[in-house]
């Protein structure tokens, strides 16, 4: 029997979402008696979002579900200083076109996960550069920075962490907590917002945010955190063996993001069924209850659901189906991964290694050379045991192509042009 009698905190709760929350009965009425709107925000500091991040989309995307309104806030102001919270070091400062680029390029992700046309509280995409850029400074300092004691900001784990080891914090990012305070003020202030989420490394700032609230006079604000999330065996989320797992599909295909969550470990199948997909959950306790064999066959559901909502039910079947002709008919699939090599490269002779690299399945020559001499890489799945090996025209086969495998479960097609 669940703690909470709103639809959206029964469902965060069940499903795993709930680190902390200010006050839980207090948010919990809210949510039964109206339509709340709530924001997370998200710092453009790459194109895309990676998989790390896809905790918070969801929990905009059942808050929609549930029939209340979700923001998608927009770091546009404060990506210009970036969030020092746990950080070893600084943030690059970014431009404003790379910020505003940036954006541009994150966006198309959220239209898969939030309806921002919806006929009753539509989702909403705000940009906190919209007020953070017209500031005027002394009168910022004198309406809200007065609000604020150093002291105490001193004493939040995210600043303390990095002053206890020495590390230089410098004032900019000082600034930080301030204005993602004021933009909970603001937001209230233009949408009724009165929830801020986020993971719980913002829980500082969004009590900051809850604190400026009520000295600025808006009504009881909240805050609600979600768990940092790691696999089972302590890898971060979103962080796989070739870097970032991107949302975006121009950074990581269709293929590869289904891949990522087809090598969920075991532990971690049914706390991802629950967090990342939609299934009920009397069918993702069904799945959960599965054993042996069989969980192969549920880490497909899972990675066929999660890319189902990110890249289409197509792709993500077809995703699926590339999978198993290449692992369990042997056969060459024309949508793997490719890479184009010009023909006269190949004529010349190309070196295994420089392959494997250019390939992206390793970062350098000396990681190719450990995977060479490991065992784990074939050619038109004939290992190759030689690091000197030069691979030229004689490998490309009938299909046309070459192809590269590192394992059992990373295949490159190699296209000469």
């Amino acid at each position: 029997m669940s703690r909470f009698k709103s639809d959206f905190l029964r469902t965060l709760d069940e499903r795993g979402f709930i680190h902390q929350i200010s006050d839980e009965a207090g948010l919990d009425e809210l949510f039964a008696k109206e339509t709340v709107t709530a924001y997370i925000g998200f710092d453009p500091t790459a194109p895309s979002l990676h998989a790390g991040g896809l905790i918070q989309i969801m929990m905009l995307h059942w808050m929609q579900k549930t029939g209340h309104q979700p923001i998608s806030l927009m770091g546009g102001g404060t990506g210009m200083v970036g969030d020092p919270s746990f950080k070893d070091e600084a943030r690059q400062l970014m431009t404003v076109d790379t910020i505003e680029s940036n954006i541009a390029s994150i966006k198309r992700v959220f239209s898969n996960y939030l309806d921002y046309d919806a006929a009753t509280a539509p989702a909403l995409m705000i940009n906190n550069g919209d007020w953070l850029r017209e500031i005027n400074y002394l009168e910022f300092l004198r309406d809200v920075g007065r609000h604020f004691s150093v002291n105490r900001m001193l004493s939040f784990d995210s600043v303390k962490t990095r002053l206890d080891r020495e590390q230089s914090l410098s004032f900019l990012e000082f600034n930080y907590m301030i204005l993602q305070a004021y933009d909970f003020v603001e937001l209230n202030k233009r949408t009724g917002c009165r929830l801020q989420m986020g993971g719980s490394d913002q829980w500082g700032n969004i009590i900051n945010g809850i604190d400026l609230g009520h000295r600025m006079g808006t009504p009881q604000l909240y805050a609600l955190t979600s768990p940092l999330l790691t696999t089972s065996s302590g890898a971060k989320m979103g962080k796989s063996m070739n870097g970032a797992v991107w949302l975006n599909p121009d950074m990581l295909s269709a293929y590869d993001f289904w891949q990522y969550w087809r090598n969920t470990e075991d532990a971690d199948v049914s706390r991802f069924l629950k967090l990342y997909t939609t299934l009920p959950m009397d069918e993702i306790a069904r799945l959960s209850a599965l054993g042996g064999s069989e969980i192969n066959e549920v880490k497909k559901i899972l990675a066929t659901e999660i890319t189902a909502m990110l890249h289409g039910r197509e792709n993500a079947e077809q995703a699926a189906e590339t999978a198993r002709k290449t692992f369990e008919e042997g056969a060459l699939a024309d949508n793997l991964p490719s890479i184009e090599v010009p023909k006269s490269e190949l004529e010349a002779g190309l070196g295994l290694l420089s392959l494997i690299v250019r390939a992206g399945l390793a970062a350098s020559n000396g990681e190719a050379r450990r995977h060479v001499q490991g065992g784990a890489v074939k050619i038109n799945d004939q290992s190759m045991s030689d690091e000197r090996q030069v691979i030229g025209a004689g490998e490309v086969t009938a299909d046309g192509v070459i192809k590269l495998s590192l394992g059992k479960k990373k295949h490159i097609l190699v296209r000469p042009v």
